[in-house]
């Protein structure tokens, strides 16, 4: 197959950050993608619908005016949210969706729930009003392998919630394990996972092989390769309760290869590229669109996009653009370990 042409997608998860680094990625999402949910961990976090519309504002400042693109705005969930401003949020178009971040699970989520039974009321209220609840995770206890926090926080908490509400919609985000595609496949109709690229394309050796590799650092962290395949199974399976969000993070390069070594891996402008090789190479290239474009958008219930797009396979490897500058700085463009042949076509 030399060509394909789907309905333009959308990513269910993104990272913008704000400020200079918001400027100069922003761009590289709307290229290729109609809507994005966009997480809310700045500093500050973005706790309300007053801070949201600011930074909506200051998102769509960046779109570049040949796209097409809506941000979809989301509140970071805190044991102190006030359920009856999060519905007044909702009602009013203000905000898409709630983001839960156990504390200290990942980048800027130090604000994060400690005690889920804490927050069970604002859940409650959202399963009510249909609206969705953003899931990272993974459980932080220090005593608890970090290979195993997201198996663990299915068991310990993902399960409570989904057994005391089985009406909320759940999305349990960027999934990594075996047992999550189980448990999201055997899961009631309101809960799904999101998936990435580069879960789908490296396993954990991509991390430590020929010595540490900073920029392939992720949370939750890259698994061994019986769960890659788990992922592949099920992205590849056109099941509607899996779809792409790429979880794209930018990070400045002197921050990955400092002694911080912060988690996130900035994949979006070759996003599209790469997954239409990963299902290539599974012989499931017909399966691409429900998953980029179709799944996601059933799940939250909005129209699916009437754009179009062409992917078009080169005879030779596409060529990498390797880092994207801002001012001095520059952010490391994710590139897979396999050669690429697809080119999209706007």
């Amino acid at each position: 197959m030399k060509e394909i042409e789907i309905i333009k997608p959308d990513d269910w998860h993104v990272h913008f950050r704000d400020n200079e680094i918001l400027k100069a990625v922003v761009p590289e999402t709307t290229r290729h993608f109609v809507r994005s949910i966009v997480m809310p961990n700045l500093i500050p976090p973005i706790l309300n619908a007053r801070q949201a519309i600011e930074y909506k504002k200051r998102i769509k400042k960046a779109i570049p005016a040949k796209d097409s693109f809506e941000p979809l705005m989301t509140i970071y969930l805190t044991e102190k949210t006030n359920k009856n401003e999060l519905k007044d949020a909702y009602n009013s178009g203000a905000v898409f969706a709630v983001k839960l971040y156990p504390a200290g699970a990942t980048t800027n989520s130090e604000s994060g729930v400690k005690d889920i039974k804490k927050v069970m009321p604002v859940l409650e209220a959202m399963a009510k009003i249909g609206m969705p609840i953003l899931i990272h995770g993974e459980v932080t206890d220090k005593e608890i392998d970090i290979f195993d926090r997201e198996k663990v926080f299915i068991d310990q908490k993902l399960d409570f919630i989904c057994k005391e509400l089985p009406e909320l919609k759940v999305t349990l985000e960027h999934i990594t394990t075996k047992e999550a595609t189980e448990y999201v496949k055997e899961g009631n109709k309101n809960l799904v996972a999101s998936i990435t690229p580069h879960h789908l394309a490296l396993n954990r050796n991509a991390i430590f092989v020929g010595g540490i590799r900073p920029h392939n650092y992720c949370l939750p962290i890259l698994k061994r390769e019986t769960h890659r395949q788990a992922l592949i199974k099920v992205a590849m399976s056109s099941n509607p309760k899996f779809f792409l969000g790429s979880d794209t993070a930018p990070h400045l390069k002197k921050y990955k290869e400092s002694d911080c070594g912060c988690a996130g891996v900035f994949n979006t402008t070759y996003c599209m590229q790469i997954l239409a090789q990963i299902f290539e190479n599974h012989n499931c290239l017909s399966n691409l669109e429900n998953f980029t474009s179709i799944n996601g958008a059933n799940h939250y219930k909005v129209n699916i996009n009437k754009q179009k797009i062409k992917i078009i396979r080169k005879n030779k490897p596409i060529k990498f653009e390797d880092k994207l500058k801002i001012n001095d700085e520059e952010i490391l463009i994710f590139t897979p370990d396999f050669p690429v042949y697809w080119e999209v076509i706007t």
